[in-house]
């Protein structure tokens, strides 16, 4: 990390930040270009593994490029204040961030849909006790990225 002034080191910390964030981009491989989407998501983690759940629907252009690659990178950020300066050049801004990669695939069976969704549903409504029945379990695409690297980048002035 070329500032390593900013970088967030502590495990702890990084997983606070992403605990923050509302989005997180997902960068999958194409045989062209990468191919980034905006996703709502849930965390697990347990020791030193992690776990990123997303939903999706059940085919698409996602899914499809998955298929040949299941390697993704991800990027997360929150907390961004603008800080004017006198000149243009001195305009910063403040922010916390998460990148990573690691290996993605879809969840085949209802138990690991459920836990991925319970996951999701924790990080945007966690006071809620949610459930999923069969018929909306079999309706949506859980993805599960298992994060083999992760970094946090923050800069508050």
């Amino acid at each position: 990390m070329r500032r390593s002034d900013r970088e967030v080191k502590d495990r702890a910390e990084i997983l606070d930040i992403l605990s923050k964030c509302d989005v997180l981009r997902l960068g999958i491989n194409t045989p062209d270009f990468p191919y980034v989407v905006p996703m709502n998501f849930g965390a697990e983690a347990e020791g030193e593994a992690l776990t990123l759940w997303l939903h999706s629907a059940s085919a698409g252009s996602k899914l499809g490029l998955l298929g040949e690659d299941s390697r993704a990178g991800f990027e997360a950020d929150c907390s961004h204040k603008l800080v004017a300066g006198a000149r243009a050049c001195n305009y910063t801004m403040e922010y916390e961030s998460v990148v990573g990669g690691g290996d993605i695939r879809v969840c085949g069976d209802s138990g690991e849909k459920r836990r991925g969704l319970k996951a999701i549903m924790r990080h945007y409504a966690p006071d809620g006790d949610f459930d999923f029945t069969d018929a909306e379990l079999a309706g949506v695409c859980v993805l599960r990225l298992d994060v083999a690297r992760i970094t946090g980048k923050r800069f508050h002035k």
